[in-house]
């Protein structure tokens, strides 16, 4: 059984790395955040605003709980996912987790250039946005250095980088 859970700061790359390994491996891919939606007929951001971070982190929670269990998968977490209750050592306990680790300029650039929009984000300068991203890893990096694996990430700015970190990433787990 292969279960695999990424984990790392928004823009590192969890989704992008995660579908392309999955494609490679043939298993199923989840994004939990998409999940979570997909289940609550609700954006992250209607959630956060219906019930605020407490009630979303217990329903993300849950839902990991759930997800985690699936048999030969590949799971995106949420950026937060690991910072929260039990879960980091949750998913150690059920998956290979990886932790997908750039720099605050790679993620910065990650941002830039990512399509989708992210609420804790709009509006900010890049200064701004530096500074956010340099300041919420620092909280972060303790809980994601948990991970069993961890895998620096570059800029994942075209399909060869993509491929070159998902060989690097089977290279990693060997499988």
């Amino acid at each position: 059984m292969t279960r695999i859970i990424l984990i790392g700061y928004m823009g590192a790359g969890k989704t992008t790395v995660g579908k392309a390994l999955a494609r490679e491996l043939g298993l199923p891919f989840y994004d939990l955040d998409w999940y979570i939606e997909e289940r609550f007929r609700r954006t992250i951001p209607q959630i956060f605003a219906e019930k605020g971070e407490d009630g979303f982190r217990r329903i993300e929670q849950n839902v990991l709980h759930e997800v985690a269990e699936f048999e030969d998968i590949i799971l995106s977490s949420g950026g937060g996912t690991p910072c929260f209750f039990d879960n980091m050592e949750y998913m150690n306990g059920q998956a290979m987790t990886v932790y997908l680790k750039a720099t605050p300029e790679i993620l910065f650039q990650h941002l830039k250039m990512g399509k989708t929009e992210r609420p804790l984000l709009k509006g900010k300068t890049d200064e701004e946005l530096m500074d956010f991203i340099r300041q919420s890893l620092a909280v972060r990096e303790p809980f994601y250095s948990q991970a069993r694996y961890t895998l620096d990430v570059s800029l994942l700015d075209d399909y060869n980088k993509i491929k070159d970190t998902v060989r690097l990433l089977r290279e990693l787990l060997n499988i």
